[in-house]
């Protein structure tokens, strides 16, 4: 059996086989921490056989029973189900006597929890944790296990219906079972941080208000939207709706806004970028989304220079971490801001967002776009280089673009680019940031000298942008200009997202757009981050071969924003194939980029997240880009 995911919010869980958790990062998690890292249920002494696991997006449902020989009947079944709520873990066991007399059977469950930070999980290094681990045993059988470092502290609390017994890192019960009767318990594991702590002798919790609430969140998330009557569209645009729901999380000190975690495992968080890319996708079917996200990301609003962070006056930032590393100052992600392009985004999404929902939030956060756009002429680079740009040798992230890996901003020859880098896309980014908050000085701000000096540097940033990005023999346009102002000529994905902004005139638009379709570039599923067949290239790799759900969609939208309404169709029926032949149609954050032709079956890049934000966001942006949803583009 393949690993399963629940979410809710800042929580979620990993399960293997059996629903259990026992190996790799499988586990329990709240605030990039987990805080189970063992959890596994037996019965008889031993590990069951899985008859049948039934999985959606609130509940997993386990039927079990004894792994007896060929032609002994099971004396018992077990359905095991588990739900999540926010900071919590449900659990309910049904055991049913298949007998005629009455019975015992002793149940537990096996736990332990390392409290590890996700940094650590996910192998960016070995990183000292000098805390203390304990284990206490309370009353009714509650026991509490937590990890303290000078005064940051997580917990975890098992507690049941039941009292049960405890010894070796287990709890356990002997169950009374009539003859063909059936004896059930409840199982409840919380995680949260610091004090209170919850007093034992609570009831846990019950699965199906569990459940119910679960499925109220989304229903009222999703209440009111109509979906495209394109059968695979639509069935991709209900999963991905589905999953934007249990991914909203409470934002970095504003638990009165719900902004999009960008994903599970290692995301489900604030990600400046990702939460803005998906708001901007959701935005016609969910306004208060993008209005939450843009309000989250001003309350972080870069104020001061702070090299360890890359903080800058104005600046967007990239992203928040609660975990032990970033709190200790081990990684520099706590409150982080190497992103070149999520403060371009933040007034692209401010200017959308106008545009459905009006003035609103555009006249709340004037205060935090004109910062924005303070930014992108100073610290951004704007004024200085004439492009937004990058530098190479900051603390943390080598590159500061959407594709943020080491090796991603290349030439075609492989050679590395270093900075400062000026990414294709984020001028793209910037170029739509300038008009659409020139529109909102003139019409809402009633700054009209402010709206002609935008629109006049728009008009420079687009011209200059065909001069030196244009690669005359390719028809393209360059993946990037580094350092040294040379044309980093790798055929890379990025370009969608140029076609995406409206920065190139039409005709360049036209010629990008044919090449995007071309069979290097389009898998048969989606479009690769790199054209086949240049020295980079590799189908197996994060940025320089995978197709992104994303990346796609926003090729999509490109397309039939240069008029090209046939190969943009033609793109997004690849991706909503995928879509269809995976779990749930859920698009995964990335998947090779072996050709269709080759193999008739989508293919996962091995460490994909899922459900991830942008992923999900896809077929929201297809659908509008298409003309699909009654709302009006929100890129028209």
């Amino acid at each position: 059996m393949s690993a399963h995911t629940l979410v809710r919010g800042t929580t979620f869980l990993i399960t293997g086989d059996a629903a259990n958790a026992t190996a790799g990062t499988e586990g329990f998690y709240l605030d990039d921490t987990r805080h189970l890292s063992h959890w596994e249920f037996s019965a008889g002494g031993a590990a069951l056989r899985v008859l049948n696991e039934s999985r959606d997006r609130h509940s997993t449902s386990t039927i079990l029973t004894p792994a007896t020989a060929r032609h002994d009947d099971p004396g018992y079944t077990v359905f095991r189900d588990q739900a999540l709520g926010a900071g919590t873990l449900v659990e309910h066991i049904r055991v049913r006597s298949h007998l005629a007399v009455p019975g015992t059977v002793t149940v537990s469950f096996r736990f332990a929890a390392d409290f590890a930070d996700q940094f650590e999980l996910r192998g960016t290094g070995h990183y000292e944790r000098p805390g203390k681990h304990s284990s206490i045993t309370r009353a009714h059988g509650e026991v509490l296990l937590a990890y303290e470092r000078a005064d940051y502290r997580k917990w975890t609390v098992l507690r049941a219906s039941a009292e049960p017994v405890v010894a070796d890192g287990q709890i356990g019960w002997t169950l009374e079972l009539p003859p063909h009767g059936e004896v059930s318990l409840r199982v409840e594991v919380l995680a949260g941080e610091g004090e209170p702590v919850p007093d034992p002798g609570a009831h846990p919790a019950v699965f199906a208000d569990v459940v119910r609430e679960a499925q109220a969140d989304t229903e009222e998330f999703l209440a009111g939207v109509t979906v495209p009557a394109w059968p695979e569209l639509r069935s991709a645009v209900e999963a991905g709706l589905a999953d934007l729901a249990n991914l909203r999380l409470p934002a970095p000190g504003r638990p009165d806004l719900r902004i999009p975690g960008a994903g599970v495992p290692w995301f489900l968080t604030l990600f400046g970028r990702d939460s803005l890319i998906t708001s901007i996708s959701a935005l016609p079917y969910s306004p208060d989304l993008a209005a939450h996200t843009l309000r989250a990301l001003a309350a972080v609003q870069g104020q001061v220079l702070d090299p360890a962070r890359i903080e800058e006056p104005g600046k967007i930032v990239h992203e928040v971490r609660r975990g032990e590393l970033s709190r200790f100052g081990q990684v520099p992600y706590g409150q982080y801001y190497g992103t070149v392009d999520a403060t371009p985004l933040f007034l692209v999404l401010l200017g959308r967002h106008r545009r459905v929902a009006g003035n609103g939030v555009a006249i709340e956060l004037e205060a935090a776009a004109r910062a924005a756009v303070d930014w992108m002429f100073g610290h951004g680079g704007l004024a200085e280089h004439g492009y937004l740009v990058y530098h190479t040798d900051g603390p943390g992230l080598v590159h500061q673009c959407w594709k943020d890996s080491a090796r991603s901003i290349c030439f075609a020859n492989g050679e590395l680019a270093t900075g400062p880098i000026a990414v294709s896309e984020a001028q793209g980014y910037a170029y739509e940031a300038l008009v659409s908050t020139a529109e909102l000085a003139r019409d809402v701000w009633h700054d009209p000298a402010f709206a002609d000096r935008l629109l006049a540097r728009a008009a420079r940033l687009r011209s200059d942008f065909e001069t030196e990005f244009w690669l005359p023999g390719e028809d393209f346009v360059a993946l990037a200009l580094d350092g040294r102002r040379r044309r980093v000529d790798a055929l890379a994905s990025n370009a969608g997202h140029v076609l995406w902004s409206g920065i190139l005139p039409a005709g360049r638009a036209q010629q990008v757009g044919h090449r995007l379709t071309e069979p290097a570039f389009f898998s048969g599923w989606g479009v690769r981050t790199l054209a086949a067949g240049q020295i980079p290239y590799h189908p197996v790799s994060y940025h320089n071969g995978g197709v992104w759900p994303h990346d796609t969609a926003i090729a999509v939208a490109g397309l039939a924003r240069a008029g090209l309404t046939a190969e943009a169709t033609y793109l997004a029926e690849g991706l909503l194939a995928a879509a269809a032949r995976q779990p749930g149609n859920r698009l995964p954050e990335v998947m090779t980029g072996y050709a269709r032709s080759e193999i008739p079956r989508p293919v996962r890049y091995p460490h994909s997240a899922s459900p991830q934000a942008w992923a999900a966001a896809a077929p929201l942006l297809i659908a509008t880009a298409l003309g699909s949803s009654e709302e009006d583009s929100a890129w028209s």
